[in-house]
């Protein structure tokens, strides 16, 4: 049998100024003559389409291809309550009729048809009659459920994005109600804090100081003119911050699956929240590392000048991904790396790494990974066959999108159920180690084994435990500006190559000591406030 978890050596100590960073391999025995995908019997298809359909009204222009291309419609986020499954199914193509939908919870395996949501009043699909001061959804790629039961819908505004890319509308925030369905707020965002092609993909929702509904901080990825957007909900105030490891690296451009690959510049998209250490963690889609960043630091306003965001360094993956997510057992960084089409776990604490599951063909480009309140022990995940799409190959007859279910391996071990902090119990389990606090682990260790381990120091060379392409050697020693390209390497690089030869700066940015992060805002800065307001 093949271990599915394995523990970094730790025989030896580690220098203080040395971190391990996260290096996802999947267990070599997965990759063994004549087996097809490793087992994940966890692993439930809680709903599955080949083509999504809607609940069209009876005057809806089904037939109308601008209006419905169920070829052009993919799940990209997804948010479960104790009833329903919502899902956000953007405008990345034409076609796309309803942004946003539900499908009923209750059972399982089944192929519903999608619920438009609120309802068909806020599609402005291949309409021409509506104002973007109306209560309408142009394009929304993630959704998340507060503790007071609202569902947050982050609306991109932007129609077409990988065709013609058309701003339609600014970007916004709709808050509702589930209780009864209806808004009960909007936040418009202030141009300050827009670039030219903004894009919000993510967002996370941090109630750890919340003392009441709206006394939450909203963190959002802007993907196209990378940066996070901070929003401060009890003052109605945003502000906006970036650094380099928000942007793609063109190394990391090109993604495979399987016999797949496509190229996609996209910049951060990826994110999670770990609540009990405050600990943000994002990812660009174009890189095979992870980061972090402390809610303290995003909180404390707009950098000042020449002030540079305290970004941290997690760790490195075996390829690029989306899907991020924080176990509430244990605060284990659960993610998905698209070309092992696996969902894997690292454990800050323990150094501890696991593979959840893995299956060649449900876990295809998994999009988004969430929790749920009603659920403590269990995760839901998106796959959604984007590159197919991306590629105009999918194949209608086979299950493209897929809405998946997850029990933790630790789920068992959950006495009461986590709370959130807006309610009076406080979370019980074991706190973890202070923010980026990976110190004393052993080196690498490279013995022979029959499974692969996850970590390796930025400073060691990225070990890959899937074959890559070999490329020529190129001597980056020698900085001649005219003898860049034509020298038998491949573009892009291997990861083998550029971790020997070209040292990156984004792998300098690991934490030198455990210390408690203490961040103060500047002196003086310009809040920018926006017309959020409520409805009732």
């Amino acid at each position: 049998m093949c271990n599915r978890s394995i523990k970094v050596n730790q025989s030896g100590q580690q220098n203080m100024h040395q971190i391990f960073a996260a290096v996802l391999g999947l267990l070599l025995c997965s990759q063994l003559p004549g087996q097809t995908q490793a087992q994940s019997p966890g692993l439930q298809v809680a709903k599955h389409w080949k083509l999504l359909s809607y609940n069209f009204p009876s005057l809806s222009r089904a037939s109308d291809a601008d209006f419905y291309n169920p070829q052009n419609v993919l799940i990209t986020g997804i948010a479960v309550s104790s009833d329903r499954i919502f899902v956000a199914t953007p405008k990345l193509f034409s076609g796309v009729s309803s942004t946003v939908s539900w499908v009923p919870k209750g059972s399982m395996g089944d192929s519903p048809v999608l619920q438009a949501y609120p309802d068909w009043s806020f599609s402005n699909t291949a309409r021409s009659n509506y104002n973007c001061s109306d209560l309408i959804l142009t394009s929304v790629y993630r959704l998340r459920i507060d503790s007071c039961n609202r569902l947050w819908l982050l609306d991109a505004g932007v129609s077409r994005s990988l065709e013609d890319y058309e701003i339609t509308c600014p970007p916004k925030i709709l808050v509702v109600d589930l209780n009864t369905d209806r808004v009960v707020r909007r936040i418009d965002f202030p141009r300050e804090v827009l670039r030219g092609e903004t894009l919000f993909t993510n967002m996370v929702i941090d109630e750890t100081t919340a003392k009441s509904c709206d006394d939450v901080f909203v963190y959002i990825t802007d993907t196209v003119e990378p940066g996070i957007i901070v929003y401060d909900s009890s003052k109605d105030v945003t502000w906006r911050l970036s650094h380099p490891a928000m942007y793609p690296d063109p190394d990391f451009a090109q993604s495979e699956i399987h016999n797949d690959k496509f190229v996609l510049m996209d910049g951060v998209v990826g994110l999670t929240f770990d609540e009990r250490q405050g600990i943000v963690y994002f990812q660009p889609l174009a890189t095979d590392r992870v980061f972090s960043v402390h809610k303290n630091v995003l909180r404390a306003g707009p950098l000042a000048q020449g002030q540079m965001l305290d970004v941290k360094l997690v760790g490195k993956k075996s390829s690029q991904g989306i899907g991020m997510a924080v176990s509430p057992l244990d605060s284990s960084l659960i993610f998905s790396p698209l070309s092992e089409t696996a969902i894997a776990a690292w454990n800050p604490t323990s150094n501890q790494q696991s593979v959840l599951a893995q299956d060649r063909d449900r876990l295809q480009f998994v999009a988004d990974i969430t929790t749920t309140r009603s659920e403590p022990g269990v995760i839901y995940a998106i796959a959604s066959k984007f590159h197919r799409f991306f590629l105009k190959n999918l194949n209608p007859n086979e299950f493209n999108n897929r809405i998946l279910r997850l029990e933790l391996p630790q789920s068992r071990a959950l006495a009461s159920g986590i709370k959130s902090p807006l309610l009076t119990h406080p979370l019980t389990l074991a706190t973890g180690p202070a923010h980026n606090s990976l110190l004393h682990y052993s080196v690498y260790n490279t013995a022979p084994s029959q499974s692969q381990t996850y970590f390796t120091s930025p400073a060691q060379t990225t070990k890959i435990p899937y074959k890559y392409e070999s490329t020529g050697i190129v001597n980056y020693a020698l900085r001649n500006p005219f003898t860049a390209l034509n020298q038998g390497e491949a573009f892009p690089p291997s990861k083998a190559t550029r971790d020997n030869y070209q040292r990156s700066y984004l792998d300098t940015l690991v934490p030198t000591a455990a210390a408690a992060v203490t961040v103060t805002a500047p002196a003086s800065f310009t809040r920018q406030r926006h017309s959020g307001y409520y409805y009732h």
